[in-house]
C-alpha cells in the first residue's frame, strides 16, 4: 500500500487537506453533472465514493444530475432520433416519456450506489440519506425563433427552503433535470440551468460543473483560474464547445448570483472533484467574481506564512536567520503575495531615511511558484512603496542570488555604499555582496 511504503508522505498529505476540512465543515456545495458519468459505470461508482467523502467530512451537499445520452438510448431502442437546435433538446411527447424512464431509472442507480455500506469499502458506515422531489417549478422555453421545444422548459423557481430543509437533517439532496408546472405538467431541463439556479437560491458556496472540455491556454494548459471577466472574454475568443461554453455561462450567472466560487472539472480525470477541492492549485478552472491573488501589507496574522516561506530558505544558509519575535516586530515592512488566502511570497522594505535608502530583504517565494514572477512582482511593489516615501536608492545583500539581482537592475557596490547604521551590522563571516539600485 502507499501509505506503507511512503508513510511521510501520506500524513504531509493529509496535514496539508487540515485546513480545507476546516473551511468546507457545513458549508454548501452544488455538485453537477450530465448523464455521461452516470453511463461508465466505473467512472460513477468512484464519484459516488467522492460525494461520500464529502459527506462525511460535513459538507451540505446537492447533486444536479442530466441524463442526456441515456435520453438518446431510450429513443434508439425505440427507433428514434433526438433533435437539437443550439444545444437544447426539442422535447416532445415521445422524448417525454424517454425523459421520464431515464430520469427514474438515474434516480434509483444513484440512490442504491449513495446506499452501499459493505466493510472494506469506501462506503463503509456512510449511512447516507438521499432526498428528492419536486423542487423545482419550472415552464416552458416556449418557440424561439421559429422552433417549438414542447416539453423543453426552464427553471422557474427553486424551493430553497425545503432543500435547506433536507440539508439541515444531514441529508444529501438529489435534484433531476425535471421540472414541474403549477398545472402538472413535467417539462426537461438542461442539467446546466438547474444546477444555476439551486446555487444561487441556496447562495450556495461552491458550484461544481463536471464537463468534458476545459479551458486552455496556448501551450494546452489547462487554464486554473480565470475572472468572470477573464472568462466572458474567452468565450468571445473561443472555440470551447457547445458544452463547456454552456457550463461557463452557466457558471459566470451563478457568480453574478451570489455565489462565491464556480469550478468546472472534468469527469475524465480520476478523482477530479477531490484534487480540485482539497489541493491548493486543483486540477479544473475555478471561476470567480474577482482575482484570488493579492499583493498587500502584511499584517500580524501573516506570520505563520511568512515563516513558513523563509524558514527553508533560512536552513539552507540563502537568507540570515531570523527569529518570530523580530519577525514580528519587523512585519510592518513585509509585502506579502497571497493566492486564495495562502501566502505564497513575502518581502520586507527596511528603510535607512537619514540615507534616503532601503533595504530589499527577505525575498521568499514558495518552490512551486518561483518561476511564475513572484519575485519580480514583490520587488516592483517595494520599489513603489520605497518610491513613495521619497527613497532615491534600494540596496540588498545575497550570497546566492547575485544574478537575480543583476537582471533586476542592481549593481554590485562594495560595502561602503551601505548607510553607516547598516555596516555596523554587517555579517563579516557570511560575506555577503552588496546590490545597489537608483530609483
Amino acid at each position: 500500500m502507499v501509505t506503507q511504503a511512503h508513510p511521510e508522505a501520506f500524513v504531509r498529505w493529509l496535514r496539508q487537506v487540515t485546513p480545507y476540512v476546516h473551511a468546507f465543515r457545513g458549508r454548501t456545495f452544488v455538485i453537477a453533472t450530465g448523464g455521461e458519468v452516470m453511463a461508465e459505470r466505473s467512472r460513477f461508482v468512484h464519484f459516488v465514493h467522492d460525494i461520500n467523502l464529502l459527506a462525511a467530512l460535513g459538507i451540505r451537499l446537492v447533486l444536479v444530475h442530466g441524463a442526456r445520452p441515456q435520453i438518446d438510448a431510450e429513443l434508439k431502442a425505440k427507433r428514434l432520433r433526438g433533435r437539437f437546435v443550439k444545444g437544447l433538446r426539442v422535447t416532445d411527447s415521445t422524448a417525454l416519456t424517454a425523459v421520464k424512464h431515464a430520469a427514474g431509472v438515474l434516480r434509483v442507480e444513484i440512490e442504491a450506489l449513495l446506499s452501499q455500506g459493505l466493510p472494506n469499502s469506501p462506503m463503509a458506515g456512510a449511512r447516507i440519506r438521499v432526498a428528492s422531489g419536486n423542487y423545482i417549478t419550472a415552464r416552458p422555453i416556449g418557440v424561439v425563433n421559429g422552433t417549438d421545444f414542447q416539453y423543453t422548459g426552464q427553471v422557474r423557481r427553486v424551493d430553497a427552503q425545503a432543500i435547506a430543509a433536507r440539508l439541515n437533517a444531514g441529508e444529501v439532496v438529489l435534484i433531476p433535470h425535471i421540472g414541474y408546472s403549477p398545472t402538472g405538467e413535467v417539462f426537461n431541463l438542461a442539467w446546466e440551468d438547474v444546477a444555476e439556479s439551486v446555487a444561487v437560491a441556496l447562495k450556495a458556496d461552491k458550484l461544481l460543473l463536471v464537463t468534458d472540455r476545459l479551458p486552455t491556454n496556448r501551450k494546452g494548459e489547462v487554464r486554473g483560474e480565470l475572472t468572470a471577466r477573464e472568462a466572458s472574454a474567452l468565450l468571445k475568443k473561443s472555440d470551447l464547445g457547445a458544452a463547456t461554453t454552456r457550463a461557463i455561462e452557466h457558471a459566470l450567472r451563478a457568480l453574478e448570483g451570489g455565489v462565491a466560487r464556480a469550478h468546472l472539472v472534468s469527469r475524465r480525470t480520476w478523482g477530479a472533484t477531490l484534487l480540485e477541492l482539497f489541493t491548493h492549485w486543483g486540477v479544473g478552472t475555478m471561476l470567480t467574481a474577482d482575482p484570488v491573488e493579492r499583493l498587500r501589507e502584511a499584517t500580524i496574522e501573516d506570520i505563520g506564512g511568512v515563516i513558513a516561506l523563509l524558514e527553508p530558505l533560512e536552513a539552507d544558509g540563502t537568507l540570515v536567520k531570523r527569529n518570530r519575535e523580530l519577525i514580528e516586530a519587523e512585519i510592518p515592512n513585509f509585502l506579502v503575495l497571497e493566492h486564495d488566502g495562502v501566502i505564497l511570497g513575502c518581502a520586507a522594505l527596511h528603510p535607512y531615511p537619514d540615507a534616503k535608502s532601503a533595504e530589499f530583504a527577505c525575498l521568499a517565494v514558495a518552490a512551486e511558484r518561483r518561476d511564475a514572477g513572484y519575485g519580480e512582482r514583490l520587488l516592483a511593489a517595494c520599489e513603489e512603496r520605497a518610491r513613495e516615501r521619497r527613497i532615491r536608492r534600494l540596496f540588498a545583500l545575497t550570497t546566492r542570488t547575485a544574478h537575480w539581482f543583476l537582471d533586476q537592475g542592481f549593481v554590485e557596490a562594495p560595502i561602503t555604499a551601505l548607510p553607516a547604521q547598516r555596516q555596523a551590522l554587517y555579517n563579516w563571516k557570511r560575506g555577503s555582496k552588496v546590490f545597489v539600485k537608483k530609483l
